[in-house]
């Protein structure tokens, strides 16, 4: 939000809603951060208090789906440096779990913005404006290559697989060698 508005008894030109707290920004550039927490709340309002918008706890509890989401993908990353079937299957199907948390989070702030556009409107004398953040598109930039990464791996397995190259070697089915006993491996010669 930018305008000139008064945020928790402080008047202030920006308030910046984060994972954990919200920060306000004063004009002489002085930056002002909530107590963290999961949920908070802030109340907004004019300079001069007629009109009051309060954002509960309700809709920045969702935010804490971004580290849950970076934690996932970290993990799918370092699954991904396997050359073994099942771990790289398994860093496909993370990268995909991943894919689904940061959409939810996407999610979650396309509503906040949505909530935070419209409650900014009913305050006629803030002559300010509602704007995404580059976290925002951040955001849905590591949807689509999270996206394109679990595609990645699903389809350069299968193409490995059409092609008959493998990383494991074709052992034949039956032996042509003669076996030698046990006992005469440690002869000496």
């Amino acid at each position: 939000m930018n305008g000139n508005a008064l945020i928790n008894g402080d008047t202030v030109n920006e308030i910046r809603f984060g994972v954990w707290a919200e920060c306000t920004y004063k004009d002489d550039g002085s930056r002002i951060c909530g107590e963290a927490g999961h949920g908070y709340s802030t109340s907004i309002s004019d300079t001069n208090k007629d009109a009051n918008v309060i954002i509960s706890g309700s809709w920045t509890r969702g935010l804490a789906v971004h580290p849950v989401a970076t934690a996932v993908t970290f993990i799918a990353l370092l699954f991904s440096f396997s050359s073994h079937v099942t771990v790289t299957l398994i860093a496909s199907i993370l990268s995909f779990l991943a894919a689904l948390l940061t959409l939810i989070a996407f999610a979650i702030d396309i509503a906040l913005y949505a909530f935070l556009h419209h409650e900014i409107g009913k305050i006629s004398s803030i002559q300010g404006s509602t704007d995404t953040a580059p976290g925002f598109w951040l955001t849905f930039v590591s949807l689509i290559l999270l996206l394109l990464a679990g595609c990645t791996v699903c389809f350069g397995r299968r193409r490995d697989r059409m092609s008959g190259a493998s990383s494991y070697p074709s052992y034949p089915m039956s032996s042509t060698t003669t076996k030698t006993p046990f006992w005469k491996r440690f002869r000496r010669n």
